[in-house]
């Protein structure tokens, strides 16, 4: 299952208690003070990791919870200290306050870390307390609290090209023969239900992520089809690549096609229009002047203002052409975009199970 949104409760550990003790030996009954220190409780840490994908792929939980600090032990003897917790998350994770809507932090890259609540100090035993004026002390103190919060998490993948365009216009196929990945691919309508990364590995030894984004239908921002859940993940890519099918199954004019998914990403906002991106023209191996092929590419050039690239995912054509294209493209891009700062707290698109 994709999940993208989860909510989730944060409890780090509590610190340990010290203790009032003394010193019992043979030949000295009455000792000075040794009572422990108590140990400190443990952080709860977050990690971005490539191995994970979606929040789906991680340890299911509605609480993430470090261990507390143990009791202070006698003779001056510290309690362990909780060991810290650390959840792992997959790269492109943002953290929001539950209430508020505050950012709180955004690990894009594999390895990165967020300290969301640190663990309570140990408290102190009495052998602390010691003092010239007063060597027999009778006071320690109790371990500071637990840490707690309730975040918000949002996925939003880290991709350098992004595939947009409407259902079965070759996205999967192309993610499929550039790179590794393996999406579902199918002569229907949303085979893609969940978004896909793909390596794209080139001949001098570079590379760069692609993601195979699920299709868009008109209204999409407003949450039609698989709605504005999934454009979100547009915000991360560098630049756009817009699949388009010149002989559409359904005998949907292919321009008019093309003009729907821009407007959609222009309603959408943040950016989304003003993306660096160019335009592939697929399935180019079933083409024939007899479907008029030649009109259709002249009007989707003016349409795009820009040139087009004939690609066969299927037969290879075009693919090289297109990825000197794509790096010329990335060369001159921006870094991704930064994330909102601040989120709607609203419980809608967040997974029921951890909610």
């Amino acid at each position: 299952m994709f999940i993208d949104e989860r909510k989730l409760r944060i409890r780090s550990g509590k610190g340990g208690d010290g203790i009032t003790s003394w010193r019992r030996e043979k030949r000295e009954p009455r000792g000075g003070p040794a009572g422990g220190d108590g140990g400190r409780g443990g952080d709860v840490i977050f990690e971005a990791t490539v191995q994970l994908a979606t929040f789906g792929d991680m340890e299911a939980m509605t609480l993430a919870r470090a261990p507390d600090g143990q009791r202070g032990g006698k003779n001056k003897r510290a309690g362990a200290a909780g060991p810290d917790r650390i959840v792992l998350v997959p790269i492109g994770t943002t953290f929001y306050e539950a209430k508020g809507g505050d950012l709180l932090a955004d690990l894009s890259e594999d390895g990165m870390r967020w300290v969301a609540a640190v663990g309570g100090k140990g408290g102190l035993g009495n052998a602390r307390f010691a003092s010239a004026t007063d060597q027999a002390p009778t006071r320690h103190t109790l371990g500071k609290p637990a840490t707690e919060r309730s975040v918000r998490m949002q996925l939003r993948l880290m991709a350098d090209v992004g595939l947009v365009g409407l259902p079965n216009a070759g996205k999967s196929t192309l993610l499929s023969r550039l790179s590794a990945a393996t999406p579902k691919i199918a002569d229907y309508p949303f085979t893609t239900l969940a978004p896909h990364l793909g390596i794209v590995d080139l001949p001098d030894f570079s590379r760069f992520v692609m993601a195979d984004l699920p299709g868009l239908i008109e209204g999409a921002h407003e949450g039609h089809g698989l709605g504005d859940r999934f454009l979100r993940h547009v915000e991360r890519t560098r630049i756009l690549l817009h699949l388009v099918d010149p002989l559409p199954f359904d005998g949907s004019d292919p321009v008019a096609n093309f003009l729907k998914i821009r407007e959609e990403l222009r309603s959408y906002g943040r950016g989304l229009s003003d993306r660096p991106d160019l335009v592939a023209v697929t399935k180019a191996d079933v083409w024939s002047a007899e479907d008029g092929i030649g009109e259709v590419l002249s009007r989707l050039a003016k349409a795009a203002d820009r040139d087009l690239h004939p690609v066969s995912a299927v037969t290879g054509q075009g693919l090289p052409q297109l990825l000197v294209a794509l790096v010329g493209a990335l060369a001159d891009a921006p870094p991704a975009p930064d994330v909102p700062d601040s989120m709607a707290a609203t419980d809608e698109g967040v997974d029921p199970a951890s909610a």
